[in-house]
């Protein structure tokens, strides 16, 4: 049956809009371009650290992926990823994570990471399984910074944190399936992060396991709506090691603007976890494939 729907894609690539076919577990053919600009907005009043409300934190990590065909036989991607983060601290408004105004004590910005991509089908007798590796290089050199103090010496925030400082290789394993009526579509991911030791790092040594699941229905071939559930559990090979888990549940849309362009909108709310914040996620992403 896999072997049938991978044949399938292939024949009605000409009927099928992207965002049916170019799920993330299918390669681009030789010359092709796929070019992703997502951006993920997290803000949370609440953690598993205390109880009640505390001071706003948030998060904007806007990530742009370009991956482009180079093989014959559409074996194997070649991609770049580049990070860029902005974040506010101290009961900050939300949207003033786009001032960008680095205010000493509750504001940071900047370029983060870039990371050069492979991705490639391991088994060629199923088409939808995919692996995408990659090497994140960090450009931050501090975690956490502007840490005040009063006069006495004492501590009055918790710094400000932009992103981890030490390397990391992320492989992130693929798999999607097409139900017989074309009206529905599953598709799982595993994401799995090393990080390399690292003493000054909150992530040294460690190993995040991200699996995810999404379950998308097609009113029509350029419209599809989609629920999801995401678990993280970060491990420490640490003695004194941070651990934490997490689970997310959420959903969202997607639409064929052009034949070439789409956009996706996605909601995610973090309904458990274990050493770890209790807020949402924004997510906007457009989507260029030629």
């Amino acid at each position: 049956m896999i072997s049938f729907l991978g044949f399938s894609q292939e024949d009605e690539d000409t009927q099928r809009s992207v965002i049916q076919e170019y799920t993330p577990s299918i390669l681009l053919k030789k010359g092709q371009w796929d070019i992703k600009w997502f951006n993920n907005l997290y803000t949370q009043t609440e953690s598993t650290f205390t109880d009640g409300t505390e001071p706003r934190e948030t998060y904007l990590t806007s990530t742009l992926e370009i991956f482009t065909g180079v093989s014959e036989n559409s074996s194997f991607n070649l991609g770049l990823l580049l990070e860029f983060r902005t974040n506010v601290v101290a009961d900050r408004n939300s949207f003033e994570v786009f001032q960008f105004d680095g205010e000493f004590g509750t504001a940071r910005s900047g370029f983060t990471s870039f990371a050069p991509a492979i991705k490639f089908n391991p088994i060629k007798s199923v088409g939808n399984f995919t692996i995408q590796t990659a090497l994140h290089i960090p450009l931050v050199d501090n975690e956490v910074e502007d840490i005040i103090l009063d006069d006495q010496g004492n501590q009055l925030n918790n710094g400000v944190f932009l992103d981890q400082n030490g390397f990391f290789i992320q492989n992130r394993f693929f798999y999607d399936y097409s139900f017989a009526d074309g009206d529905w579509q599953i598709f799982t991911e595993l994401n799995t992060e090393y990080s390399f030791p690292k003493d000054d790092s909150l992530w040294d040594n460690s190993l995040r396991l991200s699996p995810g699941v999404f379950l998308s229905y097609f009113p029509s071939s350029k419209f599809t709506v989609l629920g999801l559930v995401q678990h993280t559990q970060l491990l420490a090979f640490e003695t004194d090691g941070f651990e934490q888990d997490f689970t997310a549940l959420g959903g969202g849309a997607k639409y064929q603007l052009t034949d070439e362009l789409n956009v996706e909108l996605l909601y995610t709310n973090f309904v458990r976890g274990n050493d770890t914040g209790l807020g949402q996620t924004f997510n906007i992403g457009l989507r260029a494939l030629f």
